[in-house]
């Protein structure tokens, strides 16, 4: 995911009583506490109350699908609107491991998105080296946490754009 060449989004604002779920990975904490900082940060910053983030932490980015699942089917996600964010880093190691995980992460959490109509957001690093992904996590190329934070904003307001549209329609005979 990437933001670079969306028009700047200093005046975004999250739709109100927004809940947002933060779902991070505590392996590679190194990498996702700052990924994690930033979401917040970002949330804060585009008019989220912190009692409307909620964080939630897992052993690794394998476990992310199942607690952003039950998160995206919870009460507090499903009648106040919201959205879900993982954060996770997965770097190559001397195996395929990487490829596994990745692969089964990005699709599982793709299908919770379609199955609830809950936005969840994919800020996990696929890394090759530890550098690569710490460059991601605030350093010189930016940091995916803020990036996947203003995603959900931008995410919800257009989902409430359509469903606002869809319910003020004129009905035809």
């Amino acid at each position: 995911m990437s933001i670079k060449g969306l028009s700047k989004l200093e005046s975004l604002t999250s739709p109100p009583g927004a809940q947002y779920g933060i779902v991070v990975a505590r392996w590679n904490s190194e990498v996702t506490e700052p990924l994690l900082e930033g979401a917040v940060s970002t949330l804060k910053a585009h008019g989220v109350s912190e009692k409307h983030i909620h964080v939630y932490r897992v052993p690794g980015t394998y476990e992310l699908p199942i607690v952003a699942g039950e998160l995206a089917q919870s009460d507090t996600i499903q009648s106040l609107g919201g959205a879900v964010i993982c954060l996770g880093a997965v770097i190559k190691g001397d195996t395929d491991h990487d490829k596994y995980i990745n692969n089964s992460v990005s699709e599982a959490l793709q299908v919770i998105a379609l199955e609830t109509g809950v936005p969840i957001m994919f800020g996990v690093l696929t890394c090759n080296t530890q550098q690569q992904a710490l460059d991601r996590a605030g350093g010189p190329v930016g940091n995916k946490g803020v990036e996947a934070a203003e995603a959900a904003i931008e995410t919800l307001n257009v989902l409430q754009r359509i469903r606002e549209e869809q319910y003020s329609a004129p009905t035809g005979s």
